[in-house]
């Protein structure tokens, strides 16, 4: 399916808004701002998404020495024996992303960057969820066949999306988990990232591929299959939102994709081995 026709910028989205992530660099930032900003991404991918992309990197030369088409991982854990305990961790998981995105959001507001600016303005049904729906279509039928062919060629673990087993709350908490990954990704990896590296004076296409890096790299623990994967995605969603300045179909749409991914197992887990995906 083709990315989606790029949606009207709303009146109060206007060029000058939207400079700052794609337009030229002749307003840059003096000197101790510029300092400032690097500090702060510095801290803010420290806490969230640069830790996450340390930890994949650990995870995936463990998974290399050990032979990675034999190890097996798990996205979302059985994290205690006693279920209403295991229901709490797990949502801790949904207010720790909530809480990431809140941060970046924070950040930009201070800044001047308010939530319309960063395509967070009135949800509008056509280019926002029309557009994720195209958006999580063009991205997640190639994924999973990429995750098929990385399997086979032995370059992708094996990828269990849910350890919840037949809990009365895992259907809930598995849809929260998914948007409220959508929510932190796309507020931190391109909102946030893309829109200080630009105040930086990088130019578009560097600031991209920088974000689209990041992405794969955080999903490493997966396998290579999966950061190739996860690059490609973070291409796709720069560029529109770069295009279009709408944050949200990015939103839904990785929250869609996910919410297959983590449900879709639930339903059918046993059922799968066609796919490469055990039980």
């Amino acid at each position: 399916m083709p990315v989606p026709e790029r949606a009207a910028r709303p009146p109060h989205l206007t060029a000058a808004t939207v400079a700052p992530v794609t337009g030229p660099t002749d307003e840059l930032l003096p000197d101790p701002r510029k300092r400032a900003i690097r500090l702060e991404i510095a801290v803010v991918l420290a806490v969230t998404f640069g830790l996450s992309a340390y930890t994949a990197f650990v995870s995936l030369t463990e998974a290399v020495l050990l032979g990675l088409s034999g190890q097996k991982v798990a996205l979302n854990r059985k994290l205690s024996p006693i279920d209403l305990i295991n229901f709490a961790l797990n949502l801790a998981s949904v207010f720790q992303l909530i809480a990431w995105g809140l941060l970046g959001l924070y950040l930009l507001w201070r800044s001047g960057f308010g939530p319309s600016r960063i395509g967070l303005g009135r949800f509008r049904w056509r280019p926002d969820l029309l557009g994720g729906l195209g958006l999580a279509a063009l991205i997640g039928v190639p994924g999973l066949g990429l995750y098929v062919a990385g399997r086979a060629l032995g370059i992708g673990v094996d990828v269990v999306p849910s350890e919840l087993g037949h809990t009365w709350w895992r259907i809930p908490v598995l849809l929260a988990v998914a948007f409220a990954n959508g929510w932190a990704e796309e507020v931190i990896v391109v909102a946030f990232l893309m829109t200080r590296l630009r105040q930086l004076g990088y130019s578009p296409v560097a600031v991209l591929v920088a974000s689209s890096l990041l992405r794969g790299a955080y999903h490493l623990y997966q396998g290579f299959g999966a950061g190739i994967g996860n690059i490609v995605m973070g291409l796709v969603f720069g560029y529109v939102w770069q295009r279009t300045g709408r944050l949200w179909p990015l939103i839904v749409a990785h929250g869609l994709i996910d919410a297959v991914a983590f449900v879709g197992y639930a339903l059918l887990a046993g059922h799968l081995s066609w796919l490469g995906i055990t039980s």
